[in-house]
């Protein structure tokens, strides 16, 4: 099993824990972003820098992740590619995407931009506090003790 992180927007909290996590379990985990990334000196950790542009780092994290494979992202439409591929998704929230819930969070975020094209002020995500960085590590933890050999 190996850790993917959609990069560019995964909060810095979620990615010291992942850091701790690929060096105690000796996984690989790879950040993929637009922009250039420091991560930590280790032989399980990289980043990788992709050009800009729409999706691009979505397209690289796809083509690199294996069924078995976690990747960690906020964005639903790349959840819904990685769980095509076999792959589990998780959110920094601590939630994780399912063929069960995946087409309804699909059809919510559509209904979303359809009302911010519209004009309406949808808000934005609650900010992300203690009891996230909590879920998150604790499904983390979960996950990788029931699939990381």
């Amino acid at each position: 099993m190996q850790i993917f992180v959609d990069g560019d927007a995964c909060p810095i909290v979620c990615k010291e824990i992942l850091y701790r996590v690929a060096e105690r379990l000796q996984l690989n985990l790879t950040l993929v972003a637009n922009q250039l990334l420091r991560v930590p000196g280790s032989r399980f950790i990289r980043a990788v820098q992709v050009p800009g542009g729409m999706d691009v780092a979505d397209q690289e994290i796809v083509r690199l992740v294996s069924a078995g494979d976690l990747v960690v992202t906020a964005d639903i439409p790349l959840a819904s590619q990685v769980l095509e591929k076999g792959g589990f998704a998780l959110n920094p929230r601590g939630e994780f995407y399912t063929n069960d819930n995946i087409a309804q969070m699909l059809t919510m975020r559509a209904f979303m931009e359809e009302l911010r094209s519209g004009g309406v002020d949808t808000g934005g995500p609650a900010p992300y506090g203690n009891a996230d960085r909590q879920n998150f590590a604790n499904q983390l933890d979960r996950h990788l003790a029931r699939y990381a050999k």
